[in-house]
This record gives structure tokens, sequence and C-alpha cells, in this order.
């Protein structure tokens, strides 16, 4: 079993109040749209850190995390992108790729709208966590956590860190 945390959209912002929902998790995934290598330094100083980039990163952390990654994780076969889409609205280049080999997970970022969606098309759990940062339209700031038990996603829980403010 492992726990998960999972986050998006944090724009260069990570209080400790978002890192404290991680002391929980075994690991922390992001969905890109980082915003600086001290988030991901942070990050990766409390847990083992899985990202991908996202639209606004810079060159540094492009250099330092992939566009994709899939990977397997007890047993689930898992796929983190930045810019993917969500069932019935999937990016083209994802749509592609799912049809010839979906994963059991699929994680995207983006939209800054939280979403946690089964595709039956493609037998696989589609989780978008929001955004956690104050940049955007979102009015809610979210997280997700979940766990991860012989190739199921169980005790998957939003968590709302309260409303994107004016930061400074």
């Amino acid at each position: 079993m492992k726990r998960i945390g999972l986050l998006s959209d944090n724009h260069s912002y990570l209080d400790d109040n978002i890192l404290s929902y991680f002391e929980s998790c075994d690991e922390i995934w992001h969905a890109g749209d980082i915003g600086s290598v001290k988030v991901t330094d942070r990050l990766a100083a409390r847990k083992p850190l899985r990202a991908v980039y996202g639209n606004i990163d810079g060159a540094e952390l492009r250099r330092q995390f992939p566009l994709d990654q899939r990977f397997n994780c007890e047993g689930l076969d898992v796929w983190i992108t930045h810019i993917g889409g969500y069932p019935g609205r999937y990016e083209k280049r994802v749509r592609e790729d799912l049809q010839q080999m979906p994963p059991g997970l699929f994680i995207s970022g983006h939209s800054h709208i939280l979403k946690v969606m089964p595709d039956p098309k493609f037998n696989l759990l589609h989780i978008n966590p929001g955004a956690c940062g104050h940049h955007g339209f979102h009015h809610m700031r979210t997280l997700v956590r979940f766990s991860i038990i012989d190739g199921k996603v169980t005790d998957l829980e939003v968590v709302e860190l309260g409303k994107r403010g004016r930061i400074g």
C-alpha cells in the first residue's frame, strides 16, 4: 500500500498548510504548473516526488521533469501529464495513446478544475486535483490524497485549502 498526495497548478505558491497534508503520505505527485524549483525542492525534501512540467514552467523545471510520467505503483499503471483533458474530452496527443494502451489511473492538471471521474470507455480513473495556488480563475484551492492497494485507488479524499485570494 502507498499513500499519495497529489497537487497541481500551484504557480510557485506552496505554504506549510499544503505541506501538512502530505505528512501521512508516502509519495507526492505533482501534475504540473509548478512555477519554481523552490517548490519541488521543498516537496522532495519531505517525501519522494514524481512531477511533470506544465505550460507555465520554464527551462529549469523542464530539464528536471518530463512532459509525461508513466509508471507502475503498487500494481497500478499510472500516467501523469499536465495538459491531458478528461473523459470524453482528452487532448489529441493523449487520446491517441489511450486508445493504444490505457493506464488504470490517468492524472492531469491545467484546468484548475477538480475532477475525479471514471472513464468506462478506457476502463480508467481520471483525477485532476484542481489548483492549490492563488493564480487562476478557480475559487477553492484543492489537492487530493488517496491510497493505492493491489492496483486499486482507495480512500480518496479531496482537501479544500480555502478560497483563492491575493498573496503578498
